[in-house]
């Protein structure tokens, strides 16, 4: 009944409200990044939903398009702009994210979306992950974010599918208000972000 009924309307009243309640910043990060990234503060990006079906994640574009001299993109540490590390640092760059919410694409909490070239690098048990919706934050993010291990993410990630309730949502959503407040697990060390995702060996 929780993940059918509860959890739904629960998500679509909190993304709603969340999105009101944040107008202000989300208006002062929008112009603040279009000015930076030349007329485009929003990062739109294809992402496997629940049951992998795929659809397109919007969050505020924290990087440039920079380019090297022979057109190949540059690592996201050169692309990564002051402003846009700020509202990484900060998880401002999830508030867009409400909007996947309430269109029913995302829960607000769930294992994180990845990219799609990541599906066929998952074995059985991973990709259990797909089983629900993705979140904007989750399990794997109150228990270390980008600063552990793929593998780790992953158990993380089925352990939440297996035991999803409501008393665990709220405290995973209580948490994560802890971890953005001292920006905890933000990065990997020595990267940006995280490395990419290779695969199970």
């Amino acid at each position: 009944m929780y993940t059918k009924i509860i959890k739904p309307f629960f998500d679509f009243s909190i993304a709603f409200i969340s999105l009101l309640f944040l107008s202000p910043i989300f208006l002062i990060v929008t112009i603040s990044l279009f000015i930076a990234n030349n007329g485009k503060p929003f990062f739109f990006q294809k992402r496997p939903g629940k049951k992998e079906k795929i659809y397109r994640i919007i969050k505020f574009k924290t990087m440039t398009d920079a380019t090297d001299s022979n057109g190949k993109i540059l690592p996201d540490k050169q692309r990564l702009t002051s402003i846009g590390q700020f509202v990484r640092k900060t998880s401002l760059d999830e508030i867009p994210q409400l909007i996947n919410v309430i269109k029913g694409d995302m829960s607000l909490v769930g294992p994180r979306p990845l990219l799609p070239e990541y599906l066929p690098l998952y074995n059985t048990q991973q990709k259990k992950r797909h089983l629900v919706l993705p979140g904007i934050t989750g399990w794997a993010q109150v228990n270390g974010r980008n600063a552990i291990s793929w593998e780790q993410k992953f158990e993380y990630d089925v352990w939440y599918v297996k035991r999803q309730s409501f008393l665990l949502d709220v405290k995973i959503l209580f948490r994560t208000v802890k971890k953005v407040l001292i920006s905890e697990g933000v990065s990997q060390e020595g990267e940006a972000t995280i490395q990419p995702f290779k695969g199970t060996n």
